[in-house]
């Protein structure tokens, strides 16, 4: 039976029977204008986790998780910057703990890398988290300039949560789909979440 470990966001958790295998590399995308990082904050409840940076400066994320209303815990939290980030993403990820989280924010700025160098990056991480027992949360922002490696990064994720936001009328919904989940059964119906101080499930009545 593989550990499954827990993403701190009970709806997800029992959809997936208790949590993301342990050892698995999820990347979750999401329109930069939504409020996908509560999921990522979220996250940081369940364990130590390592936090990178690759746009915001450490201060604010950290200053961000400090006053989210959400559940959250007290990540480490690091600047990925320079000529190199890969490199200097890889030395951070070296040391992860066992039985951790990873969250990298945005995944992006590694994907517009040189290609051979960010598939060494992936199977590098993949290594790493599996050997661990870890959990890897890539954020991948599904925008007007997505990266020419998305496709990498989703065929070297073993799962990939998409999340799509919209308006419909006055309101915003916000519509959670899993369609990969290698090692697993992913859920087939797509989940409604209301994302404002948490992610809980949206109750409301969808009215053709």
């Amino acid at each position: 039976m593989v550990e499954r470990l827990r993403t701190g966001i009970e709806v997800l958790d029992r959809k997936l029977d208790g949590g993301i295998p342990a050892g698995s590399i999820v990347a979750l995308t999401a329109d930069p204008a939504s409020q996908a990082e509560l999921f990522l904050y979220e996250l940081t409840a369940t364990r130590g986790t390592l936090y990178l940076s690759l746009d915001r400066t450490g201060n604010s994320v950290s200053n961000s998780i400090r006053g989210s209303p959400a559940r959250t815990g007290d990540p480490t939290v690091r600047d990925v910057t320079g000529e190199a980030p890969l490199d200097n993403a890889t030395k951070l990820i070296s040391v992860l703990p066992e039985s951790s989280n990873l969250i990298v924010d945005p995944v992006d700025i590694l994907e517009r890398q040189e290609p051979p160098r960010f598939r060494n990056f992936m199977n590098e991480l993949q290594n790493h988290i599996y050997n661990t027992g870890s959990l890897a949360l890539l954020h991948c922002l599904d925008g007007n300039d997505v990266p020419e490696l998305r496709d990498t990064t989703h065929h070297m994720a073993d799962i990939v949560f998409d999340l799509d936001t919209s308006v419909k009328g006055d309101r915003v919904e916000n519509r959670l789909s899993i369609p990969k989940f290698r090692g697993g059964v992913a859920p087939s119906e797509v989940i409604k979440l209301e994302l404002s101080e948490e992610v809980a499930i949206d109750t409301s009545r969808d009215i053709a």
